[in-house]
């Protein structure tokens, strides 16, 4: 694919950008380049980067790409906040993508995917009850998502995990995209979920954020 060019009036603003292991999805372990942009119109209660809801210095799509190419890595996750609430969040994924990285974007699902590069790997966290933002989630995205992409549930307690599982099945996800399931941090033992996934043989995967294990609730990391 051609590169496309960069909309010369297209800027972000940025929380930070750092290197680290991927923590979660199914590039985990991979060393990866986080760019962090700032503002998200939701607020989960669990959030654990309220930190990037305000603030961030405004960067254009070339300062980012050069920030990037200081680290030697092929993994580029493009996150927030949440990333599409800014505009210029769509020629960023194609500017990364055109310069030869592997590209995902965690998303919290709210905002339309439609525009997105389809090279991109979309990590959509489609909010449970305990998130206290399950109003929010927009289930026509599943439309704009294939087997590359994933459906992550933040498992609160037994409730959201039931709730999970019912739209599992109402929307066949597992037929669209991969499924992750996470257990909050804090909140829910990992063992737990794993357990109800087992005794339902439930066709999703149990993800546990590996930077927290490493690093603990260490921002930037």
């Amino acid at each position: 694919m051609n590169a496309r060019p960069i909309p010369s009036d297209a800027s972000l603003r940025v929380t930070e950008i750092f290197r680290s292991l991927q923590g979660e999805a199914d590039s985990v372990g991979w060393p990866t380049v986080f760019v962090r942009l700032t503002g998200c119109p939701l607020r989960c209660r669990y959030c654990d980067t309220t930190y990037a809801f305000e603030g961030g210095r405004r960067m254009s799509i070339p300062e980012i790409l050069d920030e990037v190419r200081r680290h030697p890595v092929r993994h580029v996750t493009v996150t927030g906040g949440e990333p599409l609430a800014q505009k210029a969040c769509l020629p960023l994924l194609s500017a990364l993508c055109d310069a030869g990285y592997r590209v995902s974007l965690e998303t919290g699902g709210a905002l339309p995917l439609a525009g997105v590069d389809p090279r991109v790997v979309k990590v959509v966290d489609l909010k449970t009850p305990g998130s206290g933002e399950v109003e929010r989630n927009r289930y026509c995205n599943l439309e704009h998502m294939g087997p590359d992409d994933q459906i992550k549930f933040v498992i609160c307690d037994r409730a959201d995990y039931e709730w999970a599982r019912e739209r599992m099945e109402e929307y066949e996800i597992p037929e669209i995209c991969q499924v992750l399931m996470s257990p909050a941090w804090g909140e829910l033992e990992p063992r737990e979920l794993a357990e109800w996934m087992l005794a339902d043989g439930l066709d999703a995967r149990l993800q546990i954020q590996l930077h927290k294990l490493l690093w603990g609730d260490v921002p930037g990391r």
